[in-house]
């Protein structure tokens, strides 16, 4: 069987903001049910840039993607910057071979708007529905395959460069770099695909620990020996062995990194988030030490980029470890004050981006733990605004574990026994990683204790933890 084309795809990550004002717009959904398999109906490889996700990384493997990849999609809804400068490359290098599509309700840029582009059709909510997915994949297979038939024939172009300067014409990369480029992408892509596999066997309960172990290890012992230049497979790898709680390998890959990932800022947080859990271990030798390169990586992040809501849970999230241990070695001054300086960071966060739930509901756990009259007041103020953070990120985004685990958490501060009840049942539908159930069992643990130190009833409680260990696979340890 002959090679399949590849099809690079340029368009944004995850949920990105509506110019218009409208809803967020899903772009991994126009990606999964619409693009993706439109691209292999007309039997091409699709091949997307995810180094996106870490906030956008043009570097040599993204320019050999625009040079060498025999067709490409580009989506121009919402303009994204990242997306136009990529089709910019792709124009001024090859003269044929790229589709553009967009969302027909919204404005193209006046640069691109004279080109010839397959619009697909979004609700009002900016949501793709069932048959517009099925229409866009239709649509993008029939002119992908068109597109097939026309690259045969030298004169028609559909680059615009190419178009109105009949002289320009590039020198083309060597074939044996076309070769191995093939290569190295088809490689990359099996590789990720494995670590995604893994991810999802870290949160079976059925999953033997040494089973996903080993295979993670196997993997990253042929990404060392490829050196691949692909920074997706290096994330993927970084993702993974988060996802089995395993926080030295994840030091280890952020050490063996290329040098510019390494520095982007979502990576420079995982390695932080890795440093201060490994410090929670007490079995880890110099804890103090991981703790404090953990607060260095995020105070530096802090100084080039600013204030971060995920930067400010991060180090929240440290304090509040150091207040746990305090707390437990008999300290209660001390822990008084770390657990201050954790509530302090989480509240910081939580402004820094009234949209990000994830360091409001940190907040308002811990101002209920503390108790006195004045953090209930402050909780009680923070509530709806969390409450609601949630609820708009449900509505734009597929309910995650997080989300799930946020509602449990919110319905045990508002002492609702049957709101509560109904969030378990959501969270143990979900197959989170490994970690991400212990933690929220903690925090849970964290509320019974206080309020039971206070004198409230909190044996209704003990359920809910119960459900959260029962699911839990055997190989997790639950947090305190």
């Amino acid at each position: 069987m002959p090679d399949r084309p590849l099809c690079f795809v340029l368009m944004p990550f995850g949920r990105k903001s509506d110019p218009a004002g409208g809803a967020a717009i899903d772009f991994d959904a126009v990606y999964q049910r619409g693009l993706r398999p439109g691209i292999e109906d007309a039997g091409m490889t699709p091949i997307r840039a995810d180094e996106e996700k870490l906030g956008g990384i043009i570097h040599q493997a993204m320019f050999e993607r625009l040079l060498l990849c025999d067709f490409a999609v580009a989506d121009l809804t919402t303009a994204n910057p990242n997306v136009l400068y990529e089709l910019g490359v792709r124009h001024a290098a090859r003269p044929r071979t790229t589709l553009t599509v967009y969302a027909a309700q919204k404005p193209l840029p006046f640069d691109v708007g004279l080109l010839r582009t397959q619009d697909y059709q979004l609700t009002a909510k900016n949501k793709l529905s069932a048959k517009s997915a099925e229409r866009l994949r239709a649509s993008t297979a029939e002119h992908l395959t068109s597109l097939r038939e026309l690259a045969r024939q030298e004169d028609v172009a559909d680059s615009p460069l190419f178009q109105l300067v009949s002289a320009w014409r590039p020198q083309q990369l060597p074939a044996a770099a076309a070769n191995s480029f093939r290569e190295q992408v088809r490689s990359g892509e099996a590789l990720k695909r494995r670590l995604e596999a893994v991810r999802r066997m870290a949160g079976s309960a059925d999953t033997e620990p040494e089973e996903a172990r080993a295979t993670v290890h196997d993997l990253h012992a042929s990404i060392r020996k490829t050196d691949t230049a692909d920074l997706g497979v290096w994330t993927d790898l970084l993702l993974a062995y988060r996802a089995l709680g395993d926080w030295s390998s994840m030091i280890e890959v952020h050490a063996e990194m290329p040098h510019r990932l390494r520095r982007q800022p979502a990576v420079r947080q995982l390695v932080a988030f890795a440093h201060n859990r490994l410090a929670e271990d007490p079995d880890t030798a110099h804890r103090d030490e991981r703790r404090a390169t953990a607060l260095s990586l995020l105070d530096e992040l802090e100084e080039e980029r600013g204030a971060s809501s995920e930067t400010y849970g991060l180090r929240g999230r440290v304090f509040k470890a150091q207040w746990i241990e305090t707390d437990a070695a008999g300290d209660h001054l001390a822990a008084a004050a770390l657990l201050q300086k954790a509530v302090d960071q989480y509240v910081r966060g939580f402004e820094a981006d009234w949209r990000d739930y994830y360091p409001g509901v940190n907040a308002v756990t811990l101002l209920d733990v503390q108790g006195t009259p004045v953090s209930l007041a402050t909780k009680g103020e923070l509530m709806p605004v969390v409450r609601y953070a949630l609820e708009q990120r449900a509505q734009t985004e597929a309910v995650d574990y997080w989300v799930s685990a946020t509602r449990l958490e919110l319905a045990v501060l508002d002492d609702d026994p049957e709101r509560a009840a109904r969030a378990l049942g959501e969270c143990r539908s979900q197959q989170p990683e490994r970690w991400q159930r212990s933690t929220t069992a903690g925090n849970l643990r964290l509320i019974r204790r206080a309020r039971a130190t206070r004198g409230v009833e909190v044996t209704w409680l003990d359920a809910l933890i119960s459900g959260l260990d029962r699911d839990r696979p055997s190989w997790v340890t639950p947090c305190p």
